[in-house]
């Protein structure tokens, strides 16, 4: 039986797209799923949709760059379904500008949500995993770590992330808990559509541009990232940690 099963496991930026996608996957994995979103009244729709399924969900505000708020919601975990055993740490944001153009603010909100989020996040539940002596943390990374024109603050924040899931790699392995990262490359997610929106191209013609140089021929779907997360969070998964996979359709690194 997989171990996994029945656990509790904490999402962020789970109210769409790969967020979502991964919440409802975990859930059909048989784990217990928050579903944390700076958009709360999304975030409780994907409980919703996880609850209807038979699954046990809770929909959580919080803004994973406030440490009050990180403890609060963990708090909220802890009382409606149980102690986390499964943390993704999915919640990001855009924006995007060549260097010269972008703004401190721009700069320091992309650091802020996926950085500080993911190191408040991480440090908030860990305790509860070493308790454990069992624990799953999955960041997502992005092919942007390995450069993108107009994103020095993602890739920047992106390929940060990899060396903070090889380091809780190192600190968490003898406390049975893993680390992995997922690194997607082209989704058809809001956040892209956002891109090319960003860059004057029809999204249509832009997911079909990707994908002429995507080796499998298609732009990737959230449910691809949620089938890789899936294995990083079973028990099944318990030697392999400080990783990273480019889920991208083809070699990215």
């Amino acid at each position: 039986m997989n171990q996994a099963v029945g656990r509790v496991a904490v999402v962020t930026g789970a109210a769409r797209g790969i967020g979502q996608a991964i919440a409802v996957r975990l859930a059909e994995d048989g784990l217990a799923v928050a579903a944390l979103d700076l958009d709360g009244a999304a975030a409780k729709a994907t409980a919703e949709r996880i609850i209807a399924a038979g699954g046990r969900a809770s929909g959580i505000e919080a803004d994973i760059a406030d440490p009050d708020a990180v403890a609060a919601a963990i708090d909220i975990v802890n009382t409606e379904l149980g102690l986390p055993a499964v943390l993704v740490n999915n919640a990001g944001v855009t924006r995007d500008n060549l260097l010269f153009k972008m703004t401190i603010e721009d700069w320091e909100t992309v650091m802020g949500v996926h950085l500080r989020g993911a190191f408040l996040m991480t440090r908030a539940v860990q305790k509860y995993m070493v308790d454990a002596g069992w624990g799953r943390i999955v960041n997502l990374s992005s092919v942007s770590a390995l450069g993108n024109r107009g994103q020095a603050n993602y890739a920047a924040a992106k390929a940060g992330l990899q060396g903070f899931t090889r380091t809780l790699a190192i600190e968490l392995g003898r406390f049975g808990i893993t680390a992995n990262a997922v690194a997607p490359g082209f989704i058809a997610t809001d956040m892209t559509r956002a891109t090319a929106e960003r860059v004057g191209v029809p999204f249509d013609d832009y997911a079909a541009a990707a994908a002429e140089r995507i080796p499998v021929g298609r732009p990737g779907r959230p449910e691809d990232i949620a089938h890789v997360v899936s294995f990083f969070a079973s028990e099944g998964a318990g030697f392999v940690s400080g990783q990273i996979v480019y889920a991208a359709g083809g070699p990215s690194n």
